[in-house]
């Protein structure tokens, strides 16, 4: 069984943590606390972060994500992360994480393992 399903089980857990104006050293522990929340369980875990709405990030928020795309992992799922700013992508870039936390660009378009520019492509035909 591949570790990235399309079709979730019955057992599978989907769930999305959304977050909203700046992810710094002062926010980011509600943050944590917000992924540790939606990890709780057994069973394979899927978790979307949606940073649609984040207007500011730095670098403090890559160990709380980190933990928490560890743990999916672990229990044989995934962690997707939605955004469009550019913020998370220099975070992410300064980090050497794209490739972990490579760009989403909708909650349902990461449920699905459709990447942001796959998902324009497909739109522009």
């Amino acid at each position: 069984m591949s570790p990235h399903p399309d079709l979730f089980d019955e057992a599978d857990q989907l769930r999305v943590v959304r977050a909203r104006g700046e992810l710094d050293l002062t926010t980011v522990p509600a943050f944590a606390q917000e992924l540790k929340e939606a990890r709780h369980g057994t069973g394979r875990l899927f978790v979307v972060v949606d940073l649609l709405d984040v207007t500011f990030m730095d670098g403090s928020v890559l160990d709380p994500l980190c933990a928490a795309w560890e743990e999916c992992r672990g229990r044989l799922g995934w962690l997707r992360v939605v955004h469009s700013r550019p913020g998370p992508l220099l975070v992410f870039r300064a980090a050497g994480l794209v490739e972990r936390f490579p760009r989403y660009a909708s909650v349902r378009d990461a449920s699905k393992g459709v990447l942001a520019d796959r998902a324009l492509e497909r739109r522009a035909t």
